[in-house]
């Protein structure tokens, strides 16, 4: 077995010697800086350069019905962002991998022999529930519709509900001692270990029974930066690159409403919507 995680993200040719075809099945959930579809960029680019065929069996998108965003800027390409798409993409694995080969975003622009399996019966519209956790963080349908929001939390000093039984449900840190709702991130086996502000009493809130909207909030983010005392240090260096852009932070330090900042997403979302026509294999 060979392990596709941590420094080892892309197969070596030695990997690919023996092979003739490499399938891919892994479930997606619609979100650029979920690394799934970042290993997938690389496995296609090993096998483009050895000469090995990829099938995609193609899977439903839990957040497949709506796009949005800001698109990924060149200069913050990392393993959380590798593509120019906006946040939420709005495409199955089988539709961006289609996209990634014909876009020329493999390295030296090779094209891997690539075949999608696609699904009967689906369309983008469908509410579509996961029956196993596509991750050990993201465990309900919940916390899957939150996660193109309050994923970007991670680029902040706050913590998010890494080492609770809720991640990316709640949000707080031990500053916000006026908010009412309390956890407090500890160490779990097979889910967040030394999780941020580990055995700290965390103040925020509390979004499990939040109804989520088919959309990115911004009114978490903006309302708590707005509350965080030291505000120099409320950002960390990674958001930039769960954004895709620097100017995201800088709009929220300057006290852009989230409309504003909506609005400067539009013309680079038009133009990926078009884009994204030409790869669609289900309505």
């Amino acid at each position: 077995m060979i392990s596709l995680y941590g420094n080892n993200k892309k197969p070596t040719p030695e990997d690919l010697a023996t092979v003739d075809v490499v399938i891919f099945d892994i479930q997606d959930v619609g979100v650029r800086f979920f690394t799934y579809i970042s290993s997938l960029h690389y496995l296609m680019e090993a096998c483009a350069e050895q000469n090995k065929k990829v099938i995609v069996l193609d899977r439903p998108n839990p957040n497949g019905s709506y796009i949005d965003g800001p698109v990924l800027q060149p200069q913050f390409k990392s393993f959380v962002g590798m593509h120019p798409i906006p946040i939420v993409h709005g495409l199955t694995v089988g539709e961006l991998a289609l996209m990634i080969n014909e876009e020329g975003w493999l390295a030296d622009k090779r094209k891997c022999d690539l075949k999608v399996i696609s699904m009967k019966n689906y369309s983008h519209s469908m509410t579509y529930s996961l029956i196993i956790k596509p991750s050990p963080n993201l465990p309900n349908d919940h916390a899957i519709a939150l996660y193109p929001t309050t994923c970007l939390f991670e680029g902040t000093v706050l913590s998010l509900g890494r080492g609770t039984q809720n991640p990316f449900e709640v949000i707080g840190h031990p500053d916000f001692k006026e908010l009412p709702y309390q956890f407090t991130p500890i160490s779990i086996n097979g889910m967040a270990k030394k999780p941020p502000l580990e055995n700290k009493i965390c103040y925020g809130i509390d979004l499990r029974k939040v109804k989520v909207e088919k959309a990115i909030t911004l009114k978490y983010l903006i309302d708590l930066y707005k509350k965080f005392p030291d505000k120099e240090k409320f950002f960390i260096s990674y958001f930039d690159k769960l954004a895709g852009n620097a100017e995201l932070k800088e709009q929220i330090k300057k006290g852009l409403t989230e409309k504003a900042i909506k609005a400067t997403w539009k013309n680079e979302l038009d133009m990926y919507k078009i884009k994204r026509q030409k790869y669609l294999l289900y309505p």
